[in-house]
């Protein structure tokens, strides 16, 4: 039987230099959407301690979004660069290029869901 209770903590790993990135942030999978159904692609959560990166990427017809936990940090979208802080929501559009840098002094804490543009569902 499952625990009752699982911490977050102990389900992050390390995923190091993420899409090109700075060091080693740690990633946990909440969610993946099984093949063929609706709804958002996945959910991560992610954190970035201070000094690392999500580098620069883009994603095809797909939507991605970050909602900070906490922390704060400077996020590039599409050429330009500016300051996310907790509470922030930045959506990333289809086949734009974006990145996040933790160049605080605390561990950045990061809700990643990425959804497909309607009509551009992939084949499972």
């Amino acid at each position: 039987m499952p625990e009752a209770v699982v911490n977050l903590r102990d389900l992050l790993a390390g995923k190091e230099r993420d899409h090109g990135g700075l060091g080693t942030i740690l990633a946990h999978r909440v969610f993946a959407r099984r093949p063929g159904s609706p709804g958002a692609a996945f959910i991560d959560l992610a954190v970035l301690p201070p000094g690392t990166s999500i580098g620069r990427h883009r994603h095809g017809a797909d939507r991605e979004t970050y909602v900070v936990l906490d922390g704060g940090g400077l996020m590039y979208r599409d050429g330009e660069e500016f300051r996310v802080d907790t509470g922030d929501v930045v959506v990333n559009d289809p086949h734009g290029e974006h990145g996040l840098l933790n160049d605080g002094e605390r561990d950045l804490w990061l809700l990643v869901f990425e959804e497909e543009e309607p009509g551009e569902r992939r084949a499972g």
